[in-house]
């Protein structure tokens, strides 16, 4: 794809500060370039591009800013897919019971703060360049210190005390024994002063985008009177718009859209063999022909999200959708006749899950068994979203057959910060107000032209979605209507689980799933959240190893592990 005006931050740094057994936070350096030889206009660019490089992850299915692992199969929304003999961490996290020596979690760490550590570097060789234009340092070194926010939010988010770094820090084993929000946020605040508002290339942070982190800072703590300002200004002042359908979101086609805010930024056949490319993270279809995208058969959707789909006079069915599951085609073979579920359905459903019988982005009908690696242990569904359509093979996938897609990640879209806008008013504002936002997002998904469509024009299925038109007078119901819209809307975003977290309501939820689920996923019988400790996963045991200061951690484990 052409990668004109576009923030390149694929194989650039041949210098990259990534270390192997120093501690979590101290990486110098390899090779032949030293910081001194980099504080120059060029060098010191090259440094916040690769800070930007690390967004797109490690290649581990830990490792990528979309957080399906984190966000989506620690939730009720995601199985890890595959079969029984693979991924076999993931399903720990499905469970639960995470390991503190598990790969995946030691990965996640090292992106986190590998990240943090090319933030600080950039920033060093900004603060000792002397040849540069003073309104492009300033812009740079609040760039770097978005993505520095970024990758302590990340962390902060997952295992929540975490240690902070900065460029000044000169011992490598720092204590994880403080909150750091006031850290995150301060580095938001700065990015937010000194951000422009339009990005000098696109996939650079702005100050939207900053001020969009900031704000979603502050509804993690449960701050909504400071929340509640920064989204209003993000909506209503920075140029940002619904994009026209949903669909567009997750299509190479129409990336960085006026809905995007901020996206990890994604290439294909850029002479890097598909390096710079989103690998959909396993998700799509499996062994479905030698042209179609190929998948490794991971993240398959749950039930019980199908399930949260189905509504009644065109709205959700917010206590009671899962006492009737959506028809599935568990057992049938691909050659055997299935019909499909006659309810009516939000159509965001089929732009989001793969399910038998519906169109699959042009690779024709989706077939059910046959395209799923083991739906005995996973389910009836795959994904859909991230994966490239069949008109789009080769142009915006790393050629035939390929999982590796152009496809950007959002990190954050203008629905998720009109749907915190919605959270805030429910909590310290207006119910009207809070129904307004909600169905904004609604409208855009009722549009009959941006359906799922079979080839003769007709709805693939049947679809009836409407707004709330009944205004709201019960704070509770209000709040319900909130969240359930986050669930649908942002679905398989990597969302849902933090959501889940910072409501306080994880346990509730998850308990109440996974007896439901577990009539489909075997796995789940044995599963059960704790309250107080399942929040959070294990500060990774090599860590806290190499935390020793004369045979004590600086590194404390998280409580119950």
């Amino acid at each position: 794809m052409s990668m004109k005006n576009k923030l390149y931050i694929g194989l650039i740094l041949g210098f990259s500060l990534i270390a192997c057994e120093e501690e979590f936070l101290d990486k110098r350096p390899q090779g032949q370039v030293s910081l001194t030889q980099l504080q120059n206009p060029k060098g010191a660019e090259g440094m916040v591009i690769g800070a930007y490089s690390l967004l797109k992850g490690d290649g581990t299915a830990g490792g990528w800013s979309a957080n399906l692992t984190w966000g989506s199969i620690q939730a009720d929304e995601m199985h890890k897919g595959c079969d029984p003999g693979c991924g076999v961490e993931l399903l720990d996290y499905e469970l639960h019971r995470p390991l503190a020596t598990g790969l995946e979690l030691l990965n996640k760490w090292k992106w986190c703060y590998n990240g943090v550590s090319r933030c600080n570097e950039a920033i060093k060789v900004l603060n000792a360049t002397t040849t540069m234009n003073e309104d492009v340092k300033k812009r740079l070194i609040a760039e770097a210190r978005f993505l520095r926010g970024h990758y302590h939010f990340e962390a902060k988010k997952i295992w929540n005390q975490v240690p902070y770094a900065d460029e000044n820090i000169t011992d490598y084993k720092v204590p994880n024994d403080k909150d750091i929000w006031p850290n995150i946020m301060a580095d938001f605040e700065y990015a937010a002063a000194n951000l422009p508002v339009v990005p000098t290339q696109k996939g650079r942070a702005t100050k939207g985008a900053a001020e969009a982190y900031l704000a979603k800072a502050y509804m993690y703590r449960g701050d909504y009177g400071k929340a509640k300002p920064l989204l209003e200004t993000v909506i209503k002042d920075r140029g940002y718009a619904l994009a026209s359908f949903y669909w567009q979101n997750f299509n190479a086609a129409f990336e960085n859209n006026p809905e995007s805010i901020f996206q990890v930024q994604m290439s294909v056949n850029d002479g890097a063999n598909g390096t710079n490319g989103n690998p959909s993270w396993g998700t799509g279809i499996y062994n479905a022909g030698s042209s179609a995208p190929s998948s490794t058969g991971y993240f398959q959707p749950s039930q019980d999200l199908v399930n949260a789909y189905k509504t009644e006079a065109g709205l959700p069915m917010l206590d009671n959708y899962f006492v009737q599951d959506v028809k599935n085609d568990m057992g049938i073979t691909s050659a055997q006749p299935f019909e499909l579920y006659a309810g009516t359905l939000d159509p965001r459903l089929d732009w989001s899950v793969a399910r038998r019988g519906i169109p699959y982005l042009g690779w024709g009908d989706f077939r059910g068994q046959s395209w799923i690696r083991d739906q005995t242990n996973n389910g009836p569904y795959m994904t859909k979203k991230f994966v490239y359509t069949k008109e789009q093979n080769n142009q915006f996938s790393q050629g035939p057959n390929s999982g590796v897609t152009a496809t950007n990640v959002n990190i954050i879209r203008l629905a998720d910060i009109i749907l915190m806008a919605a959270e805030s008013e429910v909590e310290i504002g207006s119910l009207d107000k809070a129904r307004e936002y909600v169905n904004l997002v609604r409208a855009r998904a009722a549009k009959s032209e941006g359906f799922v469509k079979r080839e003769n024009g007709i709805a693939a299925a049947n679809y009836q979605i409407a707004t709330y038109d009944t205004p709201w007078t019960n704070k509770e119901m209000a709040r319900k209507a909130v969240r359930f819209e986050r669930r649908l809307e942002l679905a398989l975003e990597g969302h849902r689980f933090f959501d889940l977290v910072r409501w306080g309501i994880a346990d509730q939820t998850l308990n109440a799933y996974y007896p439901r689920e577990s009539r489909i996923i075997k796995p789940l019988q044995n599963a059960a959240f704790k309250k107080g400790i399942h929040e959070y996963v294990p500060i990774p045991w090599d860590e806290i190893v190499l935390s020793m200061v004369n045979g004590t951690p600086t590194l404390k484990q998280n409580p119950g592990y």
